[in-house]
């Protein structure tokens, strides 16, 4: 709903007459969202036999009366120079936007405006006086600093996690060795067939070569190659003794 207020913009020395209303105000009363224009719609009626010129549109944020000291200025907003002509006996609307970054809070808003005659004397005449709340925006879930602030919650959350898990958990509960590759390095070598190997007496005893042709047997006599067999003796047999 649009507020609109009719300030005392009569002038006895120029028949003026201007009103402000804000197109995007509420219901409840005029609200300016810090980061976001504000957009004020001033219509001026130029009564006079002759047409004026707008010149400049500014205004400035106070203290409210209510304030336990006097009225401060806190704010002054930015100045828009127009240089719109308005004929005799016609209207205007112009738009004049502002945008605020302060505490919440409600300030008193005053807008004016600077007018020239067709002779070029300056005039300044109030626009609007009225109180107005000073309010942060909306907070959306897919603003992207809420999206920044979830992710970064959530990576610390996950860190915490982990150095728990580290430093408690692992520490209480062991985990078991794995036993299979001790297995499997003790019963993994190749098996030797035995009758790849044979014995060959040395100064140090017997021993067990994995190969019968890891000699050369060509200056070894034929006796000592094929050595007979031991004879098996019974042991219930006696030797016979011979008659004397």
């Amino acid at each position: 709903a649009d507020e609109e207020t009719s300030a005392p913009s009569q002038s006895p020395n120029l028949a003026v007459k201007i009103s402000t209303s804000f197109p995007s105000s509420e219901i409840f009363g005029i609200k300016l969202i810090n980061g976001h224009p504000t957009q004020a719609l001033l219509s001026i009626t130029n009564d006079e036999p002759q047409p004026i010129n707008v010149v400049f549109i500014g205004g400035s944020l106070w203290t409210t009366e209510f304030a336990i000291q006097p009225p401060q200025i806190v704010r002054n907003l930015t100045t828009t120079r127009y240089d719109v002509e308005i004929p005799a006996g016609e209207k205007e609307s112009i738009s004049y936007s502002f945008a605020t970054e302060l505490q919440p809070q409600d300030l008193k808003l005053n807008l004016a405006v600077v007018l020239t005659d067709s002779e070029g004397a300056p005039f300044t005449f109030q626009a609007f006086n009225e109180t107005v709340s000073v309010v942060e925006p909306d907070t959306s879930l897919f603003d992207p600093q809420i999206i920044f602030l979830y992710l970064f919650l959530l990576a610390l959350f996950a860190g915490t996690l982990y150095f728990i898990y580290s430093t408690w958990i692992t520490t209480l509960f062991p985990q078991k060795a794995k036993s299979g590759r001790a297995k499997k390095s003790t019963h993994g070598g190749k098996k030797v067939d035995p009758t790849d190997q044979m014995s060959v007496v040395g100064a140090d005893g017997p021993a067990v070569t994995s190969s019968a042709k890891a000699y050369d047997e060509s200056w070894i006599p034929e006796g000592h190659l094929n050595r007979p067999g031991a004879k098996r003796v019974k042991s219930g047999a006696r030797p016979k003794s011979k008659a004397g």
